[in-house]
């Protein structure tokens, strides 16, 4: 009821964003209520997972720490069910000390730290569940078969009912750590359930005299897979003692009930009395001590076996161990050796490291070099790589072509110039063609002169990789040029103008 009403406390303003609150709570004076849409979409209800039908079409199962509290038959019982109620896909979310165990076919890890487990659709195998109401329902289904057959009477199913009801001997149904499953017969002789929390398991209710041989005889069953049988074991009820012959063997068939133990508890025979009371005490005083040399014997025996196996396995543990430390150490010296070879590896690195460091120092030496150098010339000169695109360029060149550090990678055709030089395109594609350098002289719009010369860019491989165009400022030899042309003009005016004076 508390769940259902949704109440929290104001207190939650610490955790819960103003936007959730406002949206999927409703504020009262001292708390907030979630909302009724949010509500109405749970269903509240007491559920009995081993008794009542489970939910089916789950897309999360939740079931945290409650697991821990079932013995292991019931854990193994619940995780078919729980795979039965989820959807293909589905998620269960289990307690952090919880896990599938042995029911790995029926679900994968998500996160074995937070517990989830995504539903397996086609299991190998869907384990049944199968608790003692179902043996009730059976044995109330039996019944109601049997009153439906009353007019075709079967005598041997009567007389085999009646032999199972009123002569078969007690017997219990157990698993390999004892937990009892079914039980046949009167038990209250031999077992009584054990004071405090319910506990189904045959060591707990085990009467006096009986839990050392029963103990010793299940785990010897248990081990050799086979029969044992143990006659005349004496067994204290409410302070009578009574002799019974207990036989406990592993069950190979049916296949439903292979690997579980049948206990079987049958009332001794009584020896026939010839008169001898006198006797009596001290005969049965002396079965009952020699009874116990031979327990203490077959448990010194068993003890014995059970070291001498365990012996066994510690020998092979050690073994493997010994050949895990033989792998460790291969694989040790495997990376020690990688290791060295490593740090040779890192050594060459680092000269060759060493190299690339002094082979660019020494290109940027060289290119502060070759940038001085060509600033110090004051030689426009442009560089072109094979589609006469800019590659580089001097300072002096953008005097006369209109470049700027942009221009890098940009076409010659593209780029406006002083020159009046229309083939300056073709002639450098001829230079390229030919390998033959040119060079002409080009006036500029403003009035100077420039020699212009083209020559094929050689790498040092001696590959032609584009061309070198260098433009030689010759206004001044130009002008010089033109004076002395005058002056040759006018001193040869001079003597024709002499002698037509002189006629």
């Amino acid at each position: 009821d508390r769940a259902r009403q949704g109440r929290y406390p104001s207190s939650i303003t610490n955790e819960v964003s103003a936007d959730r609150l406002a949206r999927f709570f409703i504020a009262t004076d001292d708390a907030y209520l979630v909302g009724k849409e949010i509500r109405e979409m749970v269903i509240f209800a007491p559920q009995n997972m081993i008794q009542d039908p489970p939910f089916t079409k789950l897309d999360l199962l939740l079931c945290r720490n409650v697991l821990i509290y079932f013995g292991p038959e019931l854990q193994k019982k619940l995780l078919p069910l729980f795979h039965y109620s989820l959807t293909p896909g589905g998620i269960m979310f289990l307690g952090n000390s919880e896990t599938v165990g042995s029911e790995s076919e029926l679900f994968s890890t998500i996160d074995i730290k937070a517990r989830l487990f995504r539903r397996i659709d086609n299991p190998p195998q869907t384990l049944g569940i199968d608790f003692p109401t179902t043996f009730q329902a059976h044995h109330q289904g039996s019944n109601s078969d049997t009153k439906s057959l009353a007019p075709t009477v079967n005598l041997q199913t009567l007389a085999d009912e009646l032999l199972l009801q009123q002569f078969s001997p007690a017997a219990v149904l157990v698993n390999t750590r004892g937990d009892i499953i079914y039980i046949n017969g009167r038990t209250g002789h031999y077992l009584e359930p054990a004071a405090g929390k319910a506990n189904w398991n045959i060591h707990a209710m085990a009467r006096e005299g009986l839990r050392q041989e029963l103990g010793a005889a299940l785990h010897q069953v248990t081990r050799d897979r086979g029969r044992v049988e143990r006659p005349d074991v004496r067994v204290t009820d409410d302070g009578k003692t009574r002799s019974i012959d207990l036989t406990v063997q592993m069950i190979e068939e049916p296949e439903p009930l292979r690997g579980m133990v049948m206990i079987v508890f049958a009332e001794a025979q009584e020896q026939p009395d010839h008169g001898l009371h006198d006797k009596k005490p001290r005969s049965g005083k002396q079965a009952e001590t020699e009874r116990q040399l031979q327990q203490a014997r077959d448990e010194i025996r068993t003890l014995r076996e059970e070291m001498q196996t365990s012996q066994e396995e510690l020998k092979s543990t050690n073994e493997e161990l010994q050949s895990t430390n033989e792998e460790l150490q291969s694989t040790n010296e495997e990376l020690t050796t990688s290791k060295e070879e490593m740090q040779s590896l890192n050594e060459e690195l680092q000269t060759v490291n060493v190299e690339l460091q002094s082979k660019v120092d020494d290109l940027s030496r060289v290119n502060n070099d070759m940038q001085n150098l060509l600033n110090s010339t004051e030689i426009a000169t442009v560089f072109l790589d094979g589609r006469l695109h800019v590659r580089r360029f001097t300072p002096p060149a953008s005097r006369i072509i209109k470049l700027t550090a942009v221009d890098a990678g940009r076409p010659l055709s593209d780029l406006a110039s002083d020159l009046v030089y229309p083939t300056l395109e073709e002639d450098a594609r001829e230079v390229l063609r030919t390998l033959i350098f040119s060079q002409k002289d080009a006036a500029a719009r403003d009035g100077r002169w420039f020699t212009v010369r083209i020559m094929p860019y050689r790498t040092m491989e001696n590959v032609i990789d584009g061309v070198v165009i260098t433009f030689i400022d010759i206004t001044v030899a130009k002008q010089l040029e033109a004076k002395l042309r005058a002056t040759v003009a006018r001193n040869r005016d001079k003597p024709a103008n002499g002698v037509a004076d002189g006629a």
